[in-house]
């Protein structure tokens, strides 16, 4: 069944935002700017016109929004993941969207970004390429130095603060921040991208992206007054570190619980974390979230990591035009990377391999669409497959599975000898 979809055509140019379409973005973006005073710092950008490279960290949907605001009303073209397509393809192609499937080495997308600057036009990027899971930085692809060497046209970044607490992946409601923060800040012009190797360039985008919006906040003093602020967070804090136990964790309201021990952690406004009995083992959450891919490393490096097999259901998005039910298999993650195998809905076979090596991160969901429970997102250049684990069978996180990715493709990186980089992949 799955060789008979219609394919999204990923080799259509970029088109230059319509015109009549740029002043609605802008003023279909602006609402919730002004609502979350957002406050955008130029920085070294005097006289600076496009074409240029747009490096964009990602925490929410608040993103896009401040980047309109930030580069109106220059024409630009943005690389968005092929879910953001669904139902609306034509409108997002005649906004400027190129369409990528996440995670995979996509030669096309690169003969997409060039014609955008040549055409004149601000090429705007998300490198990490999913919202962030506790608002810090994620790994970047090591790719990006040789992307923006290439393209010979100034790279600019825009750090957004506050998008992650306001609106965290894990639970999205809108706690209404104020104000939220970005740096715009020219980081190479031409001249000196000729002049800098693709270590220094990347070392220095790297460098550019580092932020945590807990810290942020705290810093600033924003109060996060909504009463269910810590419902989500144990999607992401997986782990117990009390008591170590993973996958029994829950939350309500502020407070953050593990089912197997009993321990309580209340959340402030101010975002940090405090056990209400005995020893806060982490009051400030990316911490947490770091403490846990320690755990994971742990595994990697003594060969022992495994999900066992998980019962799944695959849903395939092979186009814009909306998800459709593959079948229900089984998914192992373990040291040699991610295998899917199952029955589709005509009794045929299907399977995926990512081979470690293949495969740096992955992207995942919490609850995604309200449907079927979190999910892993894997790809390949022509599919888009949403895995969603059974919630009722064997325990598992898509928080650990995603750490592990990462440390895995790590861990294969010095066993060829090659020591990791900080900060990419």
């Amino acid at each position: 069944m799955k060789n008979e979809f219609e394919r999204f055509d990923m080799k259509s140019p970029p088109i230059r935002t319509r015109w009549y379409l740029r002043p609605l973005t802008y003023l279909l973006s602006m609402p919730d700017v002004i609502a979350h005073g957002s406050i955008v710092k130029k920085i070294n950008t005097e006289g600076l016109k496009p074409p240029f490279v747009l490096l964009c960290n990602h925490n929410a949907f608040m993103d896009f929004k401040v980047a309109t605001k930030a580069i109106y009303p220059l024409r630009a073209n943005y690389v968005v993941a092929i879910d953001g397509f669904i139902g609306r393809e034509k409108l997002l192609r005649d906004v400027g969207c190129i369409c990528k499937r996440k995670f995979t080495n996509d030669t096309m997308l690169v003969k997409q970004l060039a014609q955008t600057v040549k055409n004149g036009d601000v090429a705007v990027i998300y490198p990490e390429a999913r919202y962030s899971l506790c608002g810090t930085t994620a790994v970047l692809p090591e790719s990006l130095g040789k992307l923006c060497k290439f393209l010979k046209v100034p790279v600019v970044t825009l750090i957004c603060h506050g998008h992650h607490v306001n609106s965290p992946f894990w639970n999205l409601h809108d706690r209404k921040i104020k104000p939220i923060e970005a740096e715009f800040t020219l980081l190479f012009t031409p001249e000196e991208l000729k002049e800098t190797s693709v270590d220094e360039i990347n070392r220095r985008i790297v460098e550019a992206f580092q932020y945590d919006d807990f810290a942020w906040q705290k810093e600033r003093g924003i109060k996060t007054t909504y009463k269910g602020r810590a419902e989500g967070l144990h999607k992401v804090l997986y782990q117990c570190p009390s008591c170590r136990t993973e996958y029994k964790m829950s939350s309500s309201g502020s407070t953050l619980k593990c089912d197997a021990c009993g321990k309580h952690w209340s959340m402030s406004e101010l975002g940090e974390l405090t056990a209400e009995s005995g020893e806060t083992e982490f009051s400030h959450i990316p911490d947490w979230y770091e403490w846990e891919r320690e755990n994971v490393r742990r595994e990697v490096e003594a060969g022992t990591y495994s999900t066992g097999v998980l019962k799944v259901r695959v849903n395939t998005l092979p186009n814009a035009k909306k998800f459709i039910f593959l079948g229900e298999g089984t998914l192992v993650h373990d040291m040699n990377g991610f295998t899917v195998r199952g029955t589709d809905t005509d009794g045929d076979p299907f399977e995926m391999i990512k081979t470690v090596p293949s495969l740096y991160s992955c992207h995942i969901e919490y609850e995604y669409l309200g449907k079927f429970g979190d999910c892993v997102d894997l790809n390949t250049l022509e599919d888009t497959w949403y895995i969603y684990p059974d919630p009722e069978g064997s325990p598992f996180s898509v928080t650990k599975m995603a750490l592990a990715t990462e440390e895995l493709y790590f861990a294969f990186l010095r066993s060829q000898g090659k020591e990791p980089k900080p900060g990419l992949a």
